[in-house]
């Protein structure tokens, strides 16, 4: 069966330590939800008081209500605030993402990374999973965290008895460089949440990766399960066969490095070329194809924010659109997420168009 085959094909290619792929029929934020139930599940088996989830400060992981429950942005979530659940627990450190690029590096990595130790020992034993976005926390704004960041959670878990779970629903398949971010870190989670990349955007479809332990708690006989799950694989039958061709495609390993490498070194080339030259770019935050460029009224003045009623960002791919080119703002970071297939002309065209554009507007 193409479902079972696509299954196994995705363990495959994730790091070494996974067993099982339940794969669901996409129906917007679903497999973050299966996520979620996976995690509290296992540790309330084992701990009866561990019933609640960390998660980074600002983060996103979806919008039903059990998925908006696990962080909470005040861009997306904030309409909804009294239909989240209480499990939450208080944030870890973010990895202070916004600091100007020459205050960040040892110094601000340690003292995030003992910000989330002092947090997550302070409820570890409450505590069922750790869950964030590795290297990149896309909807906060396109926050990157450098690897020791990701390595240095995991280890904190791994201490202390929590779940280690990673979402690349936006990271993965070859997004950041590598086939999954978690390996820039070398670490393996216990659930792994895909979704997007895994079908090439062709068919909606999502991934959720689990270690035995986790899944035996789903294929336990009916008497003992502690989680009754109905037979989601067959409705994602229709888009198992793109994922296949899409995961093939990954497993040739001079296709993958050379799509990775070629974006990442072309978007670093644009996105210096952005960063240096333009007055009104505080900072450019990139890992591989994801880049978010944020803009600023005055870099010079601690990086003064546009007033939101200016809209900066909006006018800027509104120019961008005039060009030929579409892409999406964040308030005012402009966020690029180019396919990976995209061919080295159009990518430098791309890069053109943009910083063209954040001049016109910022100089108007």
């Amino acid at each position: 069966m193409p479902g079972i085959e696509l299954a196994e094909n995705s363990i495959g290619i994730a790091p070494k330590r996974f067993a099982a792929s339940v794969l669901l029929r996409q129906r917007r934020h679903r497999r973050r939800d299966r996520a979620e139930d996976g995690g509290a599940i296992l540790a309330t088996q084992r701990e009866k008081q561990r019933t609640r989830i960390a998660s980074l400060a600002e983060s996103y992981h979806g919008d039903t209500v059990g998925s908006m429950s696990l962080g909470y942005s005040e861009t997306f979530h904030r309409f909804y605030k009294e239909l989240l659940f209480s499990g939450a627990a208080p944030y870890p450190a973010a990895c202070v993402p916004l600091l100007p690029a020459h205050e960040r590096g040892a110094a601000a990595l340690d003292a995030a990374v003992n910000e989330a130790e002092e947090t997550l020992t302070a409820n570890k034993d409450t505590l069922a999973a750790l869950i964030m976005e590795p290297l990149m926390q896309g909807a906060a704004g396109m926050w990157a965290q450098p690897a020791g960041y990701v390595q240095a959670l995991h280890d904190i878990c791994r201490r202390h008895g929590i779940l280690f779970i990673l979402d690349e629903v936006a990271t993965g398949f070859g997004r950041t460089g590598k086939m999954f971010a978690c390996e820039h870190a070398n670490v393996a989670p216990d659930l792994l949440c895909l979704a997007k990349g895994i079908t090439g955007g062709y068919l909606p479809l999502a991934a959720t990766l689990s270690t035995e332990e986790i899944f035996r708690l789903f294929w336990a006989s009916i008497k003992n399960s502690k989680l009754s799950s109905t037979a989601i694989l067959t409705r994602a039958i229709r888009s198992a066969a793109p994922s296949r061709a899409r995961i093939w495609r990954c497993l040739n390993e001079k296709t993958r490095s050379k799509t990775c490498n070629r974006g990442s070194s072309i978007c670093a080339r644009g996105c210096a070329r952005s960063s240096f030259h333009l007055p009104h770019v505080g900072d450019v935050r990139q890992w591989g194809y994801m880049v978010g460029i944020e803009l600023v009224q005055d870099k010079k003045a601690s990086a003064k924010n546009y007033r939101p009623e200016e809209r900066i960002g909006y006018k800027v791919i509104l120019e961008a659109r005039k060009r030929g080119v579409m892409i999406r703002p964040l308030g005012d970071v402009i966020i690029l997420m180019p396919p990976l297939s995209i061919s080295d002309g159009e990518l430098t065209a791309l890069l053109d168009v943009v910083h063209d554009s954040i001049g016109v507007v910022t100089e108007n």
